[in-house]
């Protein structure tokens, strides 16, 4: 099966269109198929032009079942991030969550047929949508930030779920600020920011007190711990010396020390750190991790590196420079020495 993804010039939902229908089609026999594949890339067309989105979006689900029975994972996966994609096209906020159901309730129709990239296709799309949304609210009066309290709630949900998800920018969000000293949802908040500024210790104290505010939003603590041990990782590898001991990584993420390694490949696995295990002295070092957040210390941090970086870039200059022209003044004076000689 070939990718989805197109090399030509035409448009990714059309391409997803003549896919679908040429797999849905695929056993009516030539002239049949490519008839009804061409109806329905013209009836896609249309409705590109006409800017009906929700009409084209129904056009891409119609074989979704048959998508998920006949379809390789990759090419699975890209087709319904061209289909979610739309989301972002219609201009009425109503047509926007009508879509959304619709998409929505096509993933999880049969859970059990390819369960896992079901899950995997909800919560990548689900969570860059629900971001810009609330990224829509900035400023506003408290009434109309209250209407984003629960999307924000379920974005943060999203995030501490997600396996493969170790950064995010919400807490620089005014729709997820405002949950800080929320009656309801400050535990909420609390989570979030544990997972982006603490450790591994910090979960486990606010879990011993909240475990069933996790088990009513559906968080496997097994799974959290696991999450909140790389980016306790991702944290000591943030440390200026650019080095780990391992004794510090098996207190930190509390593992046996026969266990350490296999967390470091874990964090390189997961592209977090991009470091090499020194196993004679006992130490990781760090080449380049992953930050959990990027505000003002990381910027600040980022800053003295360019600087550090621009000034050694000027002494070598200088020291090439310096090299040159002692080069250039002894071949001078073997010249003149020579013209002497004559």
């Amino acid at each position: 099966m070939t990718t989805v993804v197109p090399t030509s010039e035409e448009d990714p939902a059309l391409a997803v269109v003549r896919f679908t229908s040429e797999l849905a089609w695929a056993d009516a026999g030539p002239e049949a198929a490519e008839e009804q594949v061409n109806r329905l890339c013209l009836e896609a067309q249309e409705s590109m032009v006409m800017g009906r989105w929700m009409d084209l979006a129904s056009l891409m689900l119609t074989s979704a079942d048959l998508m998920f029975s006949k379809v390789s994972d990759k090419d699975l996966e890209c087709i319904f991030t061209v289909i979610c994609n739309l989301v972002t096209k219609p201009e009425s906020l109503d047509e926007v969550h009508e879509m959304t159901k619709l998409i929505s309730g096509k993933i999880i129709q049969q859970p059990n047929d390819k369960p896992a990239m079901r899950l995997k296709i909800s919560s990548k799309d689900s969570f860059k949508f629900l971001t810009k949304y609330l990224a829509t609210f900035s400023g506003e009066d408290a009434h109309t930030m209250d209407e984003a309290k629960e999307e924000a709630v379920r974005t943060i949900i999203e995030f501490v779920k997600s396996p493969d998800m170790f950064q995010c920018d919400l807490l620089d969000m005014p729709a997820i600020g405002q949950l800080e000293n929320d009656a309801k949802y400050a535990s909420v908040y609390q989570l979030l920011k544990i997972f982006l500024t603490q450790r591994l210790d910090g979960y486990l104290e606010f879990q011993a007190g909240n475990s069933a505010l996790l088990k009513s939003y559906g968080l496997v603590h097994e799974d959290c711990i696991a999450k909140m041990r790389l980016m306790s990782l991702v944290d000591l590898g943030s440390n200026e010396s650019g080095q780990i001991p391992y004794g510090l990584i098996k207190d930190t993420l509390q593992i046996n020390n026969d266990e350490v390694e296999k967390w470091v490949v874990k964090a390189r696995t997961a592209k977090l750190m991009d470091c090499k295990m020194d196993q004679m002295n006992q130490v990781v070092i760090v080449r380049r991790c992953t930050e959990r957040i990027f505000g003002q210390h990381q910027w600040q941090t980022l800053r003295t590196k360019l600087s550090t970086w621009r000034a050694n870039v000027a002494n070598v200059i200088s020291t090439i420079q310096a090299t040159n022209k002692i080069t250039e003044d002894g071949s001078h004076s073997q010249a003149v020495q020579g013209l002497i000689i004559r």
